[in-house]
């Protein structure tokens, strides 16, 4: 059998098992648009499946372990990581997912990559990076992450980057702009978008309550957060504080899922859309319902005033970001320290954007042991 009729045959195998459990209105690995540099078909993976194992073995991903979400590790051990939430949100997307019947490789593997460009520090670090790059083209974590695997890491000598399918860089590519015009992203994306919002909703109300920065009767007073503890009180008597912080966390992701299973299939089943070509072209989106929406922008007004601005927070995102400019003008003043890979790079795309490059891709730990190593 020549390598085409073999590879007809793999898709058609992957396609029938689709065609059985996926909605019309799901992305079809038979209908993806490939790979800017062509691949043999796999024996046993789908497409989906191999960006997503791609994109958890690449080097970047390993990174995020070390990287910060919304509180450092001075704080404790606790709280998540960028690699622990990338996880979070991947399990929720998947669970959505399947229920909705959408492709839930191309789920996971969306979920997985979605965070991958993050620098040092979180947000912190990606506006000091954003600042001193604001006449290079700025800094963007999501479009840093297209960088990484369509350029930085290596997978095969053949090729550059991970050579994903056009559908995850596209998926990717809808991050960095989300009110560019045109059609909308597939629902695969737009999942992994409401996710993302859904698990850090949850975790950032856990993990602020677990270091202390705010109580539980003071995120009371946020109606969904007292909807939580309402039904927790009512369900449950002998609750002790931990146990009581960890039922209501669970209570508030197990409501956003409900809700947006609830609604999504509610309007996914009026459209009945017949592909996921025909979805895209409609002013149909994956994400709750319109009352708990009103009800989480409450929340995340409160987490942004009374955590994210919380004076702890606060000196440390000053301290990364001052640490952050330091290292870049470093840099720029002797590049021989810059890593042998990108003094390469700074040969291509210049020496500031190789810098910005290069600090991004740090750990907060190794951006913290380097600048000591600099400067002390």
């Amino acid at each position: 059998m020549d390598s085409s009729s073999e590879r007809q045959m793999k898709l058609a195998t992957n396609s029938i098992r689709e065609t059985q459990i996926l909605a019309p209105y799901a992305m079809h690995s038979c209908d993806s648009r490939g790979r800017q540099f062509l691949e043999s078909e796999h024996p046993y993976r789908g497409p989906f499946q191999r960006d997503r194992d791609r994109i958890l073995h690449s080097s970047a991903y390993r990174r995020l372990s070390g990287k910060m979400q919304v509180f450092t590790g001075r704080m404790g051990d606790y709280h998540r990581t960028r690699l622990t939430h990338t996880q979070e949100v991947a399990t929720i997307a998947r669970t959505i997912g399947r229920a909705l019947r959408l492709n839930e490789d191309l789920v996971e593997a969306l979920a997985l990559m979605h965070d991958i460009g993050h620098p040092p520090y979180g947000h912190a670090g990606e506006d000091a990076l954003d600042e001193v790059a604001h006449d290079v083209g700025g800094f963007s974590h999501n479009q840093f992450a297209l960088t990484i695997v369509q350029v930085l890491e290596i997978r095969s000598s053949d090729t550059p980057g991970l050579n994903l399918t056009h559908e995850v860089l596209e998926g990717q590519t809808a991050r960095v702009d989300k009110q560019a015009k045109g059609p909308r992203p597939l629902l695969e994306v737009q999942l992994v978008d409401a996710s993302d919002s859904t698990t850090y909703d949850a975790h950032d109300t856990d993990d602020a309550v677990k270091l202390g920065l705010v109580t539980l009767e003071e995120m009371a007073e946020v109606p969904l957060i007292a909807s939580c503890l309402a039904f927790v009180h009512s369900k449950y008597s002998q609750l002790n504080a931990k146990q009581l912080r960890k039922a209501v966390v669970h209570r508030l992701i197990d409501c956003q899922v409900t809700d947006m299973l609830a609604h999504c299939g509610q309007e996914l089943a009026r459209h009945d859309f017949q592909s996921a070509g025909e979805a895209t072209q409609s002013d149909f989106i994956i994400g709750p319902s319109p009352e708990l929406a009103a009800q989480k922008t409450e929340l995340e007004f409160f987490l942004h005033q009374r955590v994210y601005r919380h004076a702890d927070l606060v000196t440390v995102r000053r301290d990364a970001q001052q640490r952050i400019k330091s290292m870049y003008e470093a840099f720029l003043d002797d590049p021989a320290k810059l890593s042998p890979k990108h003094q390469d790079r700074a040969n291509m795309v210049g020496l500031r954007r190789a810098v910005v490059e290069f600090i991004a891709g740090m750990t907060d730990h190794y951006c913290e042991e380097l600048y000591h190593r600099l400067f002390d």
